[in-house]
């Protein structure tokens, strides 16, 4: 994944930057981003404090190690199911 030129605490200073003074344009061309990013940060960010963002980290990691541990026991049943399934 490629990783970004911002840090989540940059990202929440520009979206308050925004709510408090610069337009959209002008904050994009300061800052040297694009519309999009601006407006796909600000629906992912939007009203988040730091510690907000550090929390869905922290769950966003948990949420893919539970995803993993899930799939291997799946694999694991499935296993169990095909061997018990044959006769020998």
């Amino acid at each position: 994944m490629k990783r970004s030129r911002f840090r989540e605490e940059q990202i929440i200073g520009i979206q308050k930057e925004h709510q408090a003074v610069l337009s959209a344009k002008e904050l994009c061309r300061k800052h040297g981003i694009s519309d999009a990013t601006f407006y796909k940060w600000r629906s992912k960010y939007g009203g988040m404090e730091v510690s907000d963002t550090r929390r869905l980290k922290a769950l966003e990691a948990e949420n893919a190690k539970l995803k993993k541990m899930l799939a291997e026991q799946m694999l694991d049943v499935a296993t169990l199911k095909e061997m018990l399934g044959k006769n020998f």
